[in-house]
């Protein structure tokens, strides 16, 4: 460890085995909060690579508690909050739409930090018990089709990470890991940031743990979803290559609405809204989460084009195959 720190002290990037090493020191609680902190600080002040962030996400996962579970070709489409938009749980929300369409969603997720309501939030406000074990959680997926991983729970050796964390008082690079460390191994990904200038190094740290195909998306005024507002910028994970993209709403035939009209609330009211979007209530609610589901379809390959994802979107909210998601996780997971 003391090699290490002196390394990313003089500003010289680490290989991967180095700072696995040092990650495995970190969450098997073997380092001390001094030397987490000049970690975390060390590695911010010289700028983290697409080898480090990977090296980083992959003794994270590795520490995480196992779901065991059967099943095939699970996704995620959690993001990296922080973006202060105060909106509502957008990807929560598209989750149940991927779900009701076929996909098999492991949505992962974690209480609020800059918002008023985390996906584990708003959840808990639907009746979705946060703290099943790993066989339980196991079962919910296989029944339901969608299962909602709460990360504190999962994560045992983020406990030795926080108080270094909240020392510091700044993002760090662990800000930017909960997306990339889903317990249950993921073949696709749909994967927010407030960071457009890291859209491609992250698709690359995707491809690096294994996605066979994702979409990293970061929306106007940076948000970090797709946004209805202005630009919305992508980078596609498809065949090992990752290209930059972007679009306007007009390219996807939506009308523009501004972040004000989709800003959220507490839990309960996040709810109530979720509520509407799956009960296919007219609103700017409903047309943000039609856009995110619909890249969600793309991001997971069911459909050839964003465009075509929309319109997939539409008709499994409007069939309510998607709020019958809902109802099977809280039957199951409960």
């Amino acid at each position: 460890m003391k090699q290490v720190l002196a390394k990313v002290a003089e500003g010289i990037d680490l290989t991967s085995a180095e700072l696995e090493a040092a990650m495995e020191e970190v969450v098997a609680g073997r380092a001390s909060e001094a030397q987490v902190t000049a970690l975390l600080l060390g590695l911010k002040m010289k700028g983290e690579t697409v080898e480090e962030r990977t090296a980083i996400a992959k003794v994270m996962q590795a520490y995480a508690v196992t779901i065991p579970t059967e099943v095939q070709g699970a996704m995620d489409n959690c993001g990296t909050g922080g973006d202060r938009s105060y909106s509502f749980n957008i990807s929560t929300t598209a989750a149940f739409v991927l779900a009701g369409g076929g996909i098999k969603m492991a949505k992962h997720g974690n209480r609020s930090i800059s918002s008023k309501s985390g996906s584990a939030d708003v959840l808990e406000a639907l009746g979705i018990n946060l703290d099943l074990g790993p066989e339980d959680l196991g079962r919910v997926f296989e029944k339901a089709g969608i299962v909602f991983l709460f990360a504190k729970n999962l994560h045992p050796g983020m406990r030795y990470i926080m108080p270094a964390r909240l020392a510091l008082g700044v993002p760090t690079v662990m800000n930017l890991t909960g997306p990339l460390i889903n317990p249950i191994p993921l073949e696709t990904q749909l994967l927010g940031t407030s960071r457009p200038d890291m859209l491609g190094s992250t698709a690359e740290i995707l491809k690096n743990l294994g996605r066979k195909r994702a979409v990293v998306v970061s929306g106007p005024q940076g948000l970090d979803e797709a946004g209805l507002d202005g630009e919305t910028q992508l980078a596609i994970l498809e065949n090992g290559q990752v290209t930059l993209s972007s679009f306007q709403p007009e390219d996807m035939g939506m009308e523009r609405i501004e972040i004000d009209q989709v800003r959220g609330g507490d839990a309960k009211r996040n709810a109530e809204i979720l509520l509407s979007v799956l009960k296919n209530e007219a609103s700017p609610f409903l047309e943000v989460a039609v856009l995110n589901a619909g890249l969600g379809f793309y991001a997971n390959g069911k459909v050839d084009s964003i465009k075509e994802g929309i319109a997939l979107a539409r008709e499994v909210i409007a069939s309510g195959a998607a709020l019958e998601k809902l109802r099977l996780l809280q039957e199951y997971q409960k």
